[in-house]
């Protein structure tokens, strides 16, 4: 079981905040932080259901993190392992994940897939989202996998679409020249590209495409 505790400041005083694995007295809270995170036109089907949540606790506990905030539950983070080929990185988030319910975990792969991170948004200037990031790479260190990954939205992407390509947007926002609302935070968090995947995710802002990004193992 992972748990961490720590004192963020925040409006004029240190609140402490505490990192755990969540449990299935949590769930019906996390299905409140998705739907205060994700409001609509965002698709209510893809908020995280009881099934899926039953999932990520029976079969990859360690990958199933929350962040409470003075004893308040504001956002979480679950994981995969799979089994990750560099040479062949074109994936869904569908196929990757299971559609969020990771019944294709693989406890003898090499990577830490992310499934989801969520946060609620009357606590994101806490940096909520990098912590649980940080907590997640622990989990890869404490594992002996290779990296963790997930495919980042673009979600800036098409509002230059006609003039860009998916490659110069990215590259743009690596240099700093753009500021992109999910891979820019990535980049914030150590993050690196391995490049651009095709038809990742049903996202008209990001034209459907995603940016693959990793964290390596550096004890590998």
């Amino acid at each position: 079981m992972y748990k961490k505790q720590l004192y963020l400041f925040h409006e004029k005083q240190n609140v402490k905040v505490i990192i755990r694995n969540y449990q299935e007295n949590d769930f019906e809270q996390l299905i409140q932080i998705q739907k205060a995170s994700f409001p609509p036109p965002f698709p209510s089907d893809l908020w995280w259901n009881k099934e899926q949540l039953k999932n990520h606790i029976t079969l990859f506990q360690e990958g199933a993190l929350c962040v409470e905030v003075e004893g308040r539950l504001v956002g979480s983070m679950t994981g995969l392992i799979v089994s990750f080929d560099p040479a062949n990185p074109e994936h869904t988030w569908e196929d990757i994940t299971d559609n969020g319910y990771i019944r294709n975990h693989d406890p003898n792969g090499n990577t830490l897939y992310v499934v989801d991170i969520c946060v609620h948004p009357d606590y994101r200037k806490l940096d909520l989202g990098k912590w649980l990031m940080q907590s997640m790479y622990e989990v890869v260190v404490h594992k002996g996998l290779d990296r963790l990954l997930g495919g980042g939205r673009l979600p800036g992407y098409h509002k230059v679409a006609e003039t860009m390509s998916v490659e110069q947007y990215l590259h743009a926002v690596i240099k700093g020249d753009l500021k992109d609302p999910v891979t820019t935070f990535l980049l914030r968090c150590g993050r690196t590209p391995l490049g651009i995947v095709t038809n990742y995710l049903e996202d008209k802002e990001s034209r459907n495409y995603a940016a693959l990004m990793e964290w390596r193992n550096p004890f590998k």
